[in-house]
C-alpha cells in the first residue's frame, strides 16, 4: 500500500450498490487522487494527478 494512504478519508461512489460488486473507493489528497479496490483494501493503490483524474471523469462521463 502506497505510504500514508491508511490517514485519508477513502469514499465509494453513490452509484456503487451493496451487493459486492467490483468497485473502486477513491481519497482526494493535495496532489493526488488515490484508488483502491473496495473488496480487499489491503492490496496496493495508486494514485493518479488531479489533472489525469479530470480527464479520466470527463472521459467517464461522456461514455453514459
Amino acid at each position: 500500500m502506497s505510504s500514508g494512504t491508511s490517514e485519508l478519508a477513502w469514499f465509494k461512489s453513490s452509484y456503487s450498490g451493496t451487493q459486492g460488486d467490483d468497485c473502486v473507493e477513491v481519497a482526494i489528497a493535495e496532489q493526488a487522487i488515490h484508488v483502491r479496490d473496495s473488496k480487499d483494501v489491503t492490496r496496493p493503490t495508486f494514485a493518479v494527478g488531479r489533472e489525469g483524474w479530470g480527464q479520466f471523469v470527463r472521459f467517464a462521463s461522456s461514455a453514459e
